[in-house]
């Protein structure tokens, strides 16, 4: 099974009643596991979480820490890649050169990779002072 068909298939379990719009991720870890994410919403908006987060969450919780590649469903008439903040994520646990699949219901395919996705990004060694 491909990652954009473990996507597909959590995507049904994805909790969006105020949106509607369902988004599942799987992520493939170095170590060549598969972790995934869906969206769950709640009535305060922003406390809500995405699948790209869940996904990650499960990956760290199992005890792998570098993701390998990436896909990303949701229903929509063209892919649509993670957030801004998951952007972050993402680059903070896979390398810029990592795979990203983005996927529609409807069999629409993109691909790109985490550099592509956030240009410039930064991560805690960044941070570091001096």
């Amino acid at each position: 099974m491909s990652l954009v068909d473990d996507a597909r298939k959590v995507r049904h379990n994805a909790y969006a009643p105020y949106s509607r719009f369902k988004v599942g991720v799987a992520i493939r870890s170095t170590s060549g596991n598969v972790f995934v994410g869906v969206n769950v919403e709640n009535a305060a908006y922003p406390e809500g979480t995405c699948a790209e987060a869940g996904a990650i969450a499960a990956m760290i919780a199992a005890g792998d820490t570098r993701i390998a590649e990436i896909a990303v469903i949701a229903d929509c008439p063209r892919p649509v890649p993670p957030c801004g903040g998951c952007r972050q994520k993402l680059s903070e646990f896979g390398a810029r050169d990592v795979k990203v699949t983005l996927a529609t219901t409807d069999g629409i395919v993109e691909q790109t990779s985490i550099g592509a996705l956030l240009p410039g990004g930064f991560d805690a060694a960044d941070m570091e002072k001096a």
